[in-house]
């Protein structure tokens, strides 16, 4: 199998097939991703992609699930996914799920039946890099795309049928904001209705911007008591059918749920760590080492 450069994927992927369709992120941009900094960006060729899947299938065999790696493979237009996808069929004709990251521009870049279209080749979930539903957050965070396309794209993938888990950051407001970033990310989950949420926490990694601007005080990070009080007033907020997905070892609290049905058991393991953390870890910016 063949891979270039850092090769990420969620930590509920660990058992899927990854495939190399991409290299690198088209944007590489935000202010708080230092990922693929160093990677240029380029599409692998279809004859490399069919020989990692004959090797696939002489190593494992049957695959349910295919996760296309890198940064925002959506990136790749419908004339391109398609044969990738095909592709995949071929070698493994029983796959249910093709899924990928995806940026909201590269929604927008697609029109209506090609959604549907990508939706019947079974790229029927998607791992979308919202991060905020805070709009001031996600200026700063320099996603490319503004809180309108959010919603509006968001919702394209429902109309086509197309699951999403979207991608939320806790503390990406920064200190004193928590509130607000928790209301603002309940209020786009309650309305994209997406499948789940993927949570992770704000840290200072490498060289980002992010680093730089708290270096120079133009961003002060939210305390660990700041981050704890934004995740729970999220989860009391939440009022669709999702599955919470905090297993990330980035977060301090980590734990899965489906919500709105576990809210009262997750808001308790959250006041539970409250509890047993020291006022010194809770009051500081504890540092994290990965994104």
């Amino acid at each position: 199998m063949k891979y270039t450069g850092p090769t990420y994927r969620p930590p509920y992927e660990a058992n899927s097939l990854l495939l190399q369709v991409t290299v690198g992120c088209t944007h590489n941009k935000c202010t708080f991703c230092t990922m693929y900094k160093d990677t240029k960006f380029s599409i692998e060729s279809l004859e490399q992609i069919e020989e990692d899947l004959k090797e696939a299938r002489a190593l494992y065999g049957d695959v349910k699930r295919v996760f296309l790696v890198n940064g925002d493979a959506f990136v790749l237009s419908a004339n391109r996914l398609k044969p990738i996808v095909k592709l995949i069929i071929q070698y493994f004709p029983d796959v249910k799920v093709i899924t990928m990251y995806a940026s909201i521009n590269n929604i927008k870049s697609k029109t209506d039946q090609e959604l549907e279209e990508l939706r019947d080749l079974r790229i029927n979930d998607l791992w979308i890099g919202t991060e905020t539903g805070h709009e001031e957050t996600l200026e700063y965070m320099n996603k490319g795309f503004s809180l309108k396309d959010s919603y509006e794209q968001l919702e394209r993938l429902n109309k086509a049928g197309i699951k999403h888990i979207d991608i939320l950051i806790f503390g990406g407001a920064g200190r004193g904001k928590g509130m607000e970033n928790a209301m603002a990310n309940a209020k786009l989950v309650n309305a994209s209705k997406p499948m789940g949420v993927s949570v992770t926490t704000m840290g200072t990694f490498g060289d980002s911007q992010v680093t730089k601007d708290v270096e120079s005080g133009k961003f002060v990070p939210a305390t660990e008591l700041e981050v704890l009080e934004e995740q729970k007033k999220m989860i009391k907020l939440i009022d669709v059918d999702t599955i919470y997905l905090g297993i990330h070892g980035i977060n301090t609290v980590t734990f899965d749920a489906m919500l709105p049905r576990d809210r009262e058991k997750a808001i308790k393991m959250v006041d539970d760590a409250i509890e047993k953390l020291d006022d010194e870890f809770l009051n500081s910016v504890p540092e994290r080492h990965s994104i």
